[in-house]
């Protein structure tokens, strides 16, 4: 049987710095950033105290009163994202067979925040060993189960098919939108409402990632502290947001009018088998999905005209993504613009994956490659072309996207771009 090809008809984002496609794409292209010391609570205890943080109303993206106070704001985040896609994409869901209509959300932490506040509540801020269950809120189970995320989505869109929640850390959202192509192409549904979520900024969050070290400390400099490739790099900078996409079969999305943003050639993904956090520094795994997806869109190696990096900060992660650049499409990984925006919007974990697709789309979409802030001077062995600092105007056909995720999970898409080029 002949897969079916998968492209998408509509998308929608929130991001740090940048509400809505339009305001996201023009933060990137303009290499601002949206790092800057948390707002949300007082930081001052822990280790690192910045974060990139989305100003967001969910009663300005249509989020009812009901939906706000069942969900966290993660799962607002997802209602938001995808009831825009939807209306980006010019679906009628009353033309459609709902029951061919699917939903699958990727998110790594879940509704972290509204979990922590609620424990502090029914602990009496920790203090009681035994809680008082009668003072947490009504939807505090709801918020134990991430498959809240696609049911609300599915209830909000109608979609009567498969639903389902990813969560594979910071490759969720990639692989959420991967698994909802595959779900298109082998014929079980033939519309899927994907991509990723979460809000992760909390005491709990920060104080996990400050025990392993793993965030910057550069609280001094909160704007500047995402530095990917970077020699000064000295960890990520934590992120929240969502990016939600209606993806379609091919045939039917042309057929009834449908802007096509992107296609989806090829989706691939590893795990290493190795370490929870430690990675390899020879980039086997994140290689081996890279070569996968090589072969399922196609393309060749100069067909490759941009790659959106992991480019978390850290300095295990870059030099494994280079290394498996190089392994996967040899010397030519030397001429392919490589960026990472978690530079200026930082790593929403969950979320990002997602986020990154779109920023693949608009890429393909404008033919502008967004940069890597704060990048000054390449760390060893960082030696591809991370466009430093400044968009690039550059022709973009086909663009690879990556993702790395604590627990060992390697991840790869390449996309096409759209029938029309439509920006932002």
């Amino acid at each position: 049987m002949t897969a079916r090809r998968v492209v998408v008809t509509g998308f929608e984002v929130i991001a740090p710095g940048g509400i809505g496609v339009s305001a996201f794409w023009d933060l990137l292209t303009s290499g601002r950033t949206a790092t800057r010391r948390v707002r949300s609570f007082d930081p001052s205890p822990f280790r690192s105290q910045i974060a990139a943080e989305v100003a967001f109303d969910p009663e300005a993206f249509g989020v009812s009163s009901r939906q706000r106070a069942r969900t966290g704001r993660a799962g607002q985040f997802a209602l938001a994202t995808a009831m825009g896609a939807v209306r980006r994409s010019g679906l009628d869901v009353a033309e459609v067979d709902l029951q061919r209509v699917g939903v699958t959300i990727g998110s790594a932490v879940g509704a972290t925040v509204e979990i922590e506040t609620d424990y502090r509540v029914v602990s009496d801020d920790g203090r009681l060993d035994v809680v008082d269950p009668a003072l947490s809120t009504p939807h505090f189970y709801e918020h134990f189960v991430p498959s809240s995320f696609a049911r609300e989505v599915a209830t909000a869109t109608g979609a009567g098919g498969p639903c389902s929640v990813v969560s594979t850390g910071c490759t969720s959202g990639i692989d959420a939108v991967g698994q909802a192509a595959r779900q298109i192409a082998d014929g079980t549904v033939d519309v899927m409402i994907a991509g990723g979520t979460d809000a992760p900024i909390s005491p709990i969050s920060v104080a996990c990632f400050d025990a392993i070290r793993a965030t910057s400390n550069r609280n001094d400099d909160p704007e500047t502290a995402s530095r990917p490739f970077d020699a000064s790099r000295n960890g990520f900078v934590l992120g929240e947001g969502a990016a939600m996409f209606v993806l379609e079969e091919r045939e039917a999305a042309l057929g009834r009018g449908a802007t096509v943003y992107g296609e989806v050639l090829g989706y691939a993904t590893r795990c290493n088998a190795y370490h929870m956090t430690g990675l390899r520094s020879d980039g086997t795994e994140m290689s081996s999905a890279i070569d996968d997806v090589m072969g399922q869109s196609g393309i060749g190696t100069a067909e490759v005209d941009y790659i959106n990096a992991h480019g978390s900060g850290t300095k295990q992660n870059d030099l494994h993504e280079t290394a498996a650049f190089k392994q996967s499409l040899g010397t030519r990984s030397y001429e392919i613009p490589v960026s990472s925006i978690k530079s200026m919007i930082g790593h929403s974990l969950g979320a990002i994956g997602a986020i990154e697709i779109a920023a693949c789309l608009l890429t393909m979409s404008t033919s502008t490659v967004p940069p890597t802030a704060n990048l000054h001077n390449p760390g060893d062995g960082c030696d591809l072309d991370y466009v430093p600092l400044t968009a690039r105007g550059v022709p973009v056909r086909n663009a690879l996207t990556v993702g790395s995720g604590f627990g060992g999970f390697q991840s790869a898409m390449a996309l096409g771009r759209g029938e029309k080029g439509v920006a932002a």
